[in-house]
């Protein structure tokens, strides 16, 4: 996948997971009642990132982030700070 943003110094550019529709018991969810997971696909990385690669799966957090629609795709960059986790 290529993807349209190069990322500059300690930011990530991610793709969020998408949301749950169903419960654990089957039950639908209406579109605004999903909560939005915090786990994501690296999809590039800037040049002074050091604790992740494309590809990996993170939980990230933070208010700083910056979502960025190209065409169909939601992207998300994150500083590097604002990764809590990786995802085996």
């Amino acid at each position: 996948m290529s993807v349209p943003l190069v990322p500059l110094a300690d930011y990530v550019v991610i793709e969020q997971e998408k949301a749950q529709t169903r419960t654990a018991s089957g039950l639908y969810l209406p579109e605004k009642a999903a909560e939005k997971p915090k786990v994501a696909k690296v999809l590039a990385v800037g040049e002074n990132v050091k604790t992740v690669k494309i590809g990996d799966k993170v939980v990230y957090g933070g208010y700083t982030n910056t979502e960025v629609k190209i065409g169909d795709v939601e992207y998300i960059l994150v500083k590097e700070e604002n990764l809590y986790a990786k995802v085996k």
